[in-house]
């Protein structure tokens, strides 16, 4: 077996509508057409990135601490302070404001289902 790396990245939701909503109006990102019904797939590169319904057996209000724990997902960004700055003035928790690390500048928010999540600009 070879495995040659991710090809697609989702999340669990508890509400698929709301979690879209906030990707497409939070983040700007896009729908792509004909999405299944259980999900809503956006149009990023490398990899698409999508929201679904939950898988039988999860439920992402009851993951403890918080849905995706250990897991870390980075979404590049054109200007990491700007998307702060307009994410923390909405009212979006941040977890770790914005600083540099070896990949570039970067900042990490909770969604709406509290995955942790970090955007970042390259070096």
């Amino acid at each position: 077996m070879r495995v040659t790396g991710p090809t697609f990245i989702a999340l669990q939701v508890a509400d698929l509508q709301a979690s879209a909503a906030f990707y497409e109006g939070r983040l700007g990102l896009a729908r792509t057409p004909g999405g299944p019904p259980h999900a809503v797939v956006f149009d990023t590169s490398p990899l698409p990135f999508a929201v679904r319904e939950p898988l039988p057996g999860f439920d992402p209000a009851a993951a403890q601490p918080s849905p995706g724990a250990g897991v870390v997902l980075w979404l590049e960004v054109d200007d990491v302070q700007q998307a702060h700055d307009q994410l923390a003035e909405s009212g979006v928790p941040i977890v770790a404001p914005p600083s540099l690390s070896p990949f570039g500048p970067m900042f990490t928010f909770r969604d709406p289902d509290g995955y942790a999540v970090t955007l970042h600009s390259r070096a």
